[in-house]
């Protein structure tokens, strides 16, 4: 598995969680105090388009990696869920960083 996957991954892990919690943010003003309807409509397509995006690279490095159907589901929801996707993204960074190097597996010298 190349380390540009796990990259793409966690660059659009980071993003997708952000724009949901502008999201977020949008919807308090929306609902809370009545401002802001247009800003939540574009931050709203604008997330799902992103969500999309982290879907496919999250997939692609889950099939990679050799997932089980479960691990992948928690990652792929875990862009739907506030702040989930930061804490997702730095356990599945930590499994996976140490068995890559340039895009190469690692190799333990003894």
């Amino acid at each position: 598995m190349k380390k540009n996957v796990l990259t793409r991954y966690r660059v659009m892990a980071y993003v997708t969680a952000v724009m949901l919690l502008v999201l977020c943010t949008c919807m308090i003003f929306k609902y809370g105090f009545d401002k802001g309807e247009d800003l939540t409509l574009v931050v709203s397509q604008i997330h799902g388009v992103l969500y999309i995006v982290y879907l496919v690279f999250a997939f692609d490095l889950g099939s990679k990696a050799k997932w089980s159907f479960g691990k992948l589901a928690w990652v792929l929801l875990s862009g739907t869920i506030p702040t989930a996707a930061f804490f997702v993204e730095r356990k599945i960074s930590h499994e996976l960083e140490g068995s890559l190097v340039d895009g190469a597996p690692a190799v333990v010298e003894a």
